[in-house]
This record gives C-alpha cells, sequence and structure tokens, in this order.
C-alpha cells in the first residue's frame, strides 16, 4: 500500500523503509478530510494517530486572550496525534485542513502495538519527536513568524498571479523586491518576514534568491494564504 504523495524530506513516513509504511498504512483506516475540516481538536480526550498521506494541515493553539497562534504546517509524510497515543493526554493543538487530506488513521492502542512490533518504526517516532523538540527552542520566534507568514504567502500569491513566470519547478518572481518592501506591504517588522520567509522555504514551499522567488507549491501557498 504505497503512499498517495512522496512525502517530505525529514517527514515521519521518510525515515520509514517501504516494508514499514506498507505495515504501518495497513492497519490504519483510510479518511479523506475537506479544505477547512478539522483533523484533530485541541483539548479533545481521543488518542488516534493520523498519518498525512496527501494534502497539507496547520497546527494551531488558542492562546489565553483567544487569539489563534499557528504553530506550523505539516505535509505529506508526516504524523498526527503520536503523542497523545504515547502518553494518553488530552490533545495540546488543533489541526486543520487547508486543503484536501487523505490520511490514514489508527487507534492510540494500534500505532503502540506497531511500535513494539517494529522497532523501525518506534526509531522513527522517536527521530520525529527530537526534530519537534530541536524546532520547539525557537518556538516564540516561530510562532510569530507564522502569524506573519499567511500575510506573506497572501502577498506572494498576489505577486505570482501579477508578475509569475510558469516554470517546470513551479512559478517563478522576478522583481527587484527586497525584504523590507514585502515587510512595508505586509505591515511586519523586516526581521519577522525574513523568519516568515524561512518557515516557507523550510516546508518546501518556496525557494529564494538574489531578486527571485520560486515558488515550488502554488497549490499549497493559495492553500495557506486562504486558510
Amino acid at each position: 500500500m504505497a503512499t498517495a504523495t512522496r512525502p517530505d524530506h525529514g517527514a515521519f513516513l521518510a525515515y520509514l523503509a517501504e516494508a514499514d509504511r506498507e505495515y504501518l498504512l495497513a492497519r490504519g483506516t483510510r479518511r479523506r478530510f475537506r479544505a477547512n475540516d478539522v483533523v484533530v481538536m485541541e483539548g479533545d480526550p481521543s488518542n488516534h494517530v493520523h498519518v498525512l498521506v496527501s494534502g497539507w494541515v496547520r497546527v494551531s493553539t488558542i492562546v489565553e486572550d483567544g487569539r489563534e497562534v499557528l504553530f506550523g504546517l505539516r505535509g505529506p509524510g508526516e504524523v498526527l496525534g503520536d503523542l497523545a497515543a504515547v502518553t494518553g493526554l488530552p490533545r495540546s493543538a488543533s489541526v486543520r485542513a487547508i486543503e484536501p487530506c487523505t490520511v490514514f488513521q489508527l487507534t492510540g492502542a494500534e500505532f503502540v502495538d506497531v511500535l513494539q512490533a517494529r522497532p523501525a518504526i518506534a526509531i522513527a517516532t522517536i527521530k520525529t519527536v527530537a526534530v519537534r523538540l530541536r524546532a520547539a527552542e525557537s518556538a516564540r520566534i516561530d510562532s510569530a513568524a507564522f502569524d506573519v507568514s499567511r500575510r506573506v504567502a497572501v502577498r506572494l500569491v498576489r505577486l505570482a498571479e501579477e508578475h509569475g513566470r510558469r516554470v517546470p519547478e513551479g512559478v517563478v518572481i522576478e522583481a527587484a523586491l527586497s525584504q523590507e518592501d514585502i515587510a512595508g506591504q505586509v505591515g511586519a517588522a523586516r526581521r519577522t518576514v525574513a523568519r516568515a520567509l524561512r518557515v516557507l522555504r523550510e516546508r518546501g514551499i518556496i525557494e529564494t534568491g538574489r531578486r527571485r522567488i520560486l515558488i515550488r507549491e502554488p497549490r499549497v501557498l493559495r492553500a495557506f494564504a486562504r486558510s
């Protein structure tokens, strides 16, 4: 049973050999979500694990003053809800689809059984958690950057529509547009915009160069801008 989309480099499924991927997904139930559907609700006591095989989702939490803080984006190959399955604690964040998504869903008990039966899958889970912990070191900065990154995404979509040129790798924007220019257009500090662009680069959505921005995933960028 192959995944619908090749997993992102560094995603959970990317750490697994094909046989282990098939073993894991064969024990799950395929589910589909529409754009804007809630996949996981913060505070929910359920412990289902979702292995994302196509589409993109946004992970967020609600802070004390009622604002939503966006933690990050997850793409094909990512695992959602693994910590709740292992710890038995309520969900610590909400996950919402930004475009149609397909997941393989396992109960917490099924997921733990898989970890015990296949050490390679357990090690992949540990690697995934380690990557998240490392990213959490700059969580405060990145949470602010993610809020700005939505505004940056809207601006990039508009620039692509107005000035973009289709190339085999995606859509390229060639303009004398600095980070200061983008910051002024979206109403944010240049440093925050730089971090927002880094977030989009790290997810493989865009690629930046001197006077050039390549949108590698136009569909994902548009969906994120609308989310």
